[in-house]
């Protein structure tokens, strides 16, 4: 067994290594981060991110996927034993995405207000009972974390490439959620290679009691209004599941000023705002489009009108 200790101590040395140059990425990818969330707030109708924002923003990812790896790290072992077992995805989810989420926004942004949360749904769904779909506007990255805050599990349906991500594409992977291998432009059937497979975790998830949480405007946007896209609607309709409309409402000055430096000498900050709207009872039957133009109504019922609305 002496003859293999050094080559046991150039395998280890080598994962350690990889694991180092893997984490060092946590340095690098929050760049693109910034660039796509300047992106977002350079518009006439909103301020523009200042470098003291662009920071904030930077800092917000290096701690968010910090801490997922971290989190991921302390899971693999269990995930290791017992395979993507129930235990594993609700721990992924419901702990280390969860308290990484609400630990950045409220370190970053600034508090959260929740209004109608009485229209949330039970936490636990009863026996052969599908679970909901929670649809919402998306404005920002800040929305990601935001919901969190209403404690409930669900699983998004995210591009297959964040899995590459540090940290954040790991526990993604542990927490079960949905991705979509995309291949080419979109165009016809032969757009997307997962398109069905979508669907398939997707019911089987609401089925199994866990809710589908999805932006149907597809992209994010911090001014216009664009059209909501079919997916949502049509898990809810194959389930005949409960759609709850969500509003998030972002502040101008989200990532401005010296929060949370300013709690210190009395400073407040302008609180990220979600509404929690009444549930729709999908039914057989019932018409999309219809069911697409009620919730893009009610979600955009209760957000400020930049002036820059492309109407479903």
């Amino acid at each position: 067994m002496d003859h293999l200790s050094p080559l046991l101590e150039a395998c280890g040395s080598l994962v350690l290594r990889a694991l180092v140059a893997y984490s060092s990425l946590i340095l690098l990818c929050p760049l693109v981060s910034v660039y796509q969330e300047h992106k977002l707030w350079k518009h006439p109708s909103v301020q523009s991110l200042t470098p003291v924002g662009m920071l904030k923003v930077y800092i917000f990812n290096v701690i968010w996927m910090g801490l997922t790896l971290v989190g991921s790290l302390i899971l693999l072992p269990k995930w290791a034993l017992g395979g993507f077992g129930r235990s594993v995805e609700y721990e992924a989810h419901c702990l280390v995405e969860r308290m990484s989420a609400i630990g950045c926004i409220g370190a970053m942004v600034g508090p959260v207000e929740i209004r109608g949360k009485g229209n949330l749904p039970p936490r636990f769904q009863r026996t052969g009972q599908p679970a909901p779909v929670y649809v919402a506007n998306h404005a920002s990255q800040i929305d990601v974390g935001a919901v969190y805050y209403l404690r409930r599990r669900f699983k998004w349906i995210s591009k297959k490439s964040v899995t590459y991500l540090p940290g954040v594409g790991q526990i993604m992977a542990l927490s079960g959620h949905v991705f979509i291998q995309r291949k080419g432009k979109n165009r016809g059937t032969g757009g997307s290679t997962s398109v069905s497979n979508l669907y398939a975790k997707s019911n089987e998830a609401i089925q199994g009691g866990i809710p589908m949480f999805l932006f149907p405007q597809g992209t994010r946007r911090l001014v216009e209004r664009i059209p909501f896209k079919d997916g949502a609607f049509n898990i809810a309709l194959s389930n005949q599941s409960l759609i709850v409309p969500i509003s998030i409402e972002i502040p101008p000055s989200a990532w401005e000023g010296w929060y949370p430096l300013s709690l210190l000498w009395g400073g407040r900050k302008k609180p990220i705002v979600l509404t929690v709207h009444e549930p729709i009872q999908v039914k057989a039957g019932m018409n999309k489009d219809d069911l697409k133009k009620r919730c893009y109504d009610t979600i955009y019922s209760v957000l400020p009108d930049h002036g820059s609305r492309k109407e479903s």
